[in-house]
């Protein structure tokens, strides 16, 4: 019922986009098969699908649209639009051979002067830093082009698997502009684009002439579910309450301390893979007091991991002592460097700043009390973390007052600086990471540590730019890893792992995930079954 009132919400309100759904003769159970997802609460607030210049985007994304290359759960890299290629081996070129007979939504060809237009489409946008390696794009033949390189690219392949890469058609791209990705959005993928509002709910409708599906799904053809419905439900309680009564079937990021509750539900199961997120708290390094970098280092030794995974988390998921997940090698650095629980020293590193401990507890200097501002998400988990984090901070004498936020207003909250504490996580499994979040260049979102500063803005652009082999990369964005952390500008908390939680009565999923996550070429094998 409530499926059928939001749908006559959106139709009346105007802001629903209707594309066009061809529908071939199939079977009547699977051509009437729709289903429910909620995504993850990171998600929540995508303001669009425009993946040359979004910030954010979420699991629809990867449904709209399709990429060049696709990536495994082992980290392997496998053709999907492109159907092979070739680096040289100074790494100044590249040659794609592209998938033939696919077409866009709007009947557009996809072919090599598509890839032409769609590099060059970045420039001057956010994440032209994906393509910026690229010097230009040559057309060879209609499905076959060469990157010429500015200079050696070592993530390339990363870059392409990425959602930030899909690719859209460029006649819609043009005839939109910038409310593309907003009104419409139009892809090779296996859905098309019916409605989107903003913070409620993207509804997608199978694409029935697609049959160019990737190695990672078993399915080639058109999907199972012929109508498929993200809502978007920032509050994790909310959200696991219409799974356990019915009005979803799938929630794509369960929370850990929800899975005693999801597992005590006869109809409910859980899927868990290895998480690409990291659980952190950005400390604004141009806030008083925490331009001290005595007080930064204290702040982030007062947080105590061990205790948050064990008290929170049932000790489900790992302790996080840096900024990247432990599969990369980025991660392992020299040990010295890791940021761990270490009370005595905060408070001693608190006296050596000048923040004296008060009889109340609550350290002063100069007659000023330590009350900082902690800021939060409205998610159940979030304010759980930070409530953790409040109690171990008040222990080293720093009084933090929480502000929690809607999750898909805070972005713009930050760009106000008007934080100094929060507790936020990212999911990406690539060191790049460490650029988006502090690189110079992004201040107030997504560099909420608002850490400007020479020697690493240097440091990112050897790891960006200077790297030619891969090995290369790995080792300079390790250095630049550890800086950061010398610096402490955050204080690392949890890792946690990925819960897919649905019901096993209404959805079968494939037996085999392969992708770094669950998204689009897994959900191309999923179906209803009752």
């Amino acid at each position: 019922m409530e499926r059928l009132s939001r749908r006559r919400l959106l139709a009346s309100t105007g802001l629903a986009v209707v594309a066009g759904m061809a529908m071939t003769a199939m079977p009547a159970r699977a051509a009437d098969a729709e289903a429910v997802f909620v995504v993850g609460s990171n998600e929540v607030g995508t303001p669009t699908y425009n993946p040359i210049k979004a910030g954010v985007l979420n699991v629809a994304t990867a449904l709209i649209y399709d990429r060049l290359v696709v990536q495994d759960a082992d980290q392997s890299y496998h053709p999907h639009l492109a159907e092979s290629w070739d680096d040289a081996a100074d790494g100044m070129s590249w040659v794609f051979r592209l998938r033939k007979g696919v077409k866009f939504h709007d009947g557009e060809p996809f072919d090599a002067k598509t890839i032409e237009w769609w590099i060059n489409a970045y420039r001057g946008t956010d994440n032209e830093y994906m393509v910026a390696g690229i010097d230009h794009v040559e057309v060879i033949d209609d499905h076959t082009v060469k990157f010429v390189m500015a200079h050696p690219d070592s993530n390339m392949l990363f870059n392409l698997s990425s959602t930030f890469m899909a690719i859209p058609s460029p006649a819609a791209y043009k005839r939109l502009g910038d409310n593309f990705g907003v009104t419409e959005a139009v892809g090779t993928g296996p859905y098309k684009l019916e409605s989107f509002t903003v913070g409620q709910e993207t509804v997608l409708v199978r694409n029935d002439d697609y049959n160019w599906g990737s190695e990672l799904s078993q399915n080639k053809g058109p999907a199972k579910l012929a109508k498929l419905t993200f809502r978007e439900i920032a509050e994790q309680s909310t959200a696991f309450l219409e799974l356990k009564t019915g009005g979803v079937d799938l929630l794509m990021g369960v929370p850990t301390d929800f899975l005693s509750q999801l597992e005590a539900e006869p109809n409910i199961a859980v899927l868990t893979m290895p998480g690409l997120d990291v659980m952190y708290m950005p400390i604004n390094t141009t806030a008083e007091p925490f331009t001290d970098i005595k007080v930064r280092e204290a702040t982030a030794l007062a947080v105590n991991q061990k205790e948050i995974l064990a008290s929170i988390y049932g000790g489900i998921g790992l302790e996080a002592h840096n900024f990247l997940i432990s599969s990369l090698k980025e991660s392992q650095v020299d040990p010295k460097y890791n940021i761990s629980y270490n009370p005595e020293k905060a408070k001693a590193l608190l006296d050596e700043a000048g923040w004296k401990a008060g009889p109340d507890g609550v350290r002063s200097k100069d007659g000023k009390p330590l009350h900082v501002k902690l800021w939060t998400q409205s998610d159940t988990e979030f304010k759980r973390v930070t409530e953790a984090v409040q109690a171990q901070l008040k222990a080293i004498g720093m009084d933090a007052e929480i502000t929690v936020f809607d999750s898909s207003t805070i972005r713009d909250q930050y760009k106000k600086n008007e934080h100094q504490l929060a507790v936020r996580s990212y999911e990406w499994g690539n060191a790049d990471i460490l650029d988006w979040f502090f690189s110079g260049e992004r201040l107030g979102y997504p560099n909420v540590s608002m850490w400007k500063d020479a020697k690493s803005d240097e440091l990112d652009k050897m790891a960006l730019e200077g790297s030619k082999t891969w090995d290369e990369r790995v080792k300079n964005f390790t250095t630049y890893h550890e800086y950061l952390l010398s610096q402490f500008v955050f204080a690392p908390i949890y890792q946690p792992v990925q819960n897919v939680g649905y019901n096993k009565e209404r959805l079968k999923l494939p037996e085999k995930v392969r992708g770094t996550s669950f998204e689009g070429q897994s959900i191309l094998d999923v179906e209803v079954i009752g």
